[in-house]
């Protein structure tokens, strides 16, 4: 459960941190609404994981798939572009988050 809870909450992040350019500085009603909702629901649901799973392994999952998620949405829904060290970098994060999952005996698998 407590990867299901972590999930949740990584896409409830997502979603308001994608918001929160949206909301153009708070100026806007609906983006803001959602990137404050968004932002509570994230911070609960990684509480409940945070009853199970070490807060470093959680804490490492929660920021590297985040950034790698946003980013995603940047490009996908903004247009922004990555240069050749940003994705390599993005690459090393995906790469330490898959290590901490396959090799850590410190994550609840």
């Amino acid at each position: 459960m407590a990867y299901l809870y972590l999930a949740l909450a990584i896409v409830a992040e997502v979603v308001a941190t994608s918001s929160l350019k949206a909301s153009e500085e708070f100026t806007r009603l609906w983006p803001s609404l959602l990137t404050v909702v968004g932002y509570v629901i994230a911070f609960y649901l990684l509480t409940l994981a945070l009853r199970t799973l070490p807060v470093g392994i959680a804490y490492a999952i929660w920021a590297g798939l985040g950034i790698v998620l946003v980013t995603l949405i940047g490009i996908l829904v903004y247009g922004e572009r990555l240069d050749l060290p940003a994705a390599l970098g993005l690459a090393m994060i995906i790469g330490g988050v898959a290590v901490i999952q396959v090799f850590s005996r410190v994550s609840a698998h």
